[in-house]
């Protein structure tokens, strides 16, 4: 008869509802880059550590390692928006401890590409000519199109 094994961790960890994925997903669409690091074009990491009660909640975050300009405040209040799933213990209430880096890069800015403008009058002339053909003519019938600026 085979010894039953054991479990690799006593205590399991909670996982955030959605996954690794999902995390990373709420982070993007929910950081606001701070107007103060835009303005200085401030950009670097700020690796935060949080604690997560019995319910999946975060109840308390600290900044490890900032870099300032509102960064640090913003990757606190991303923190406060994220849910996790807590498996139970044995009736027993258990706060994990966990730490996230969230990354500040600048907004990328699109180019906008202005048509260039030629060098023609403002006012064009435009004639416009639509001619009909019969069933005698040449061509199988249908309509010609010509346009003169």
């Amino acid at each position: 008869m085979a010894k039953e094994r054991k479990p690799k961790h006593f205590i399991k960890q909670p996982t955030h509802v959605g996954g690794a994925a999902a995390l990373k997903k709420i982070i993007r669409e929910n950081l606001r880059y701070p107007e103060a690091a835009a303005a200085d074009k401030v950009e670097g990491t700020v690796v935060i550590r949080y604690t997560i009660n019995h319910k999946g909640k975060v109840i308390e975050s600290k900044v490890i390692s900032g870099i300032g300009y509102g960064c640090d405040e913003e990757a606190k209040r991303l923190v406060q928006l994220l849910q996790f799933e807590v498996p139970k213990h044995r009736g027993m209430n258990i706060k994990f401890h966990k730490k996230l880096k969230i990354h500040f890069r600048k907004p990328k800015v699109k180019k906008v590409v202005k048509p260039k403008v030629s060098e023609q009058p403002a006012s064009t002339n435009i004639t416009y000519t639509v001619t009909t053909t019969k069933k005698g003519d040449d061509n199988s019938g249908g309509y010609n199109y010509t346009i003169k600026f």
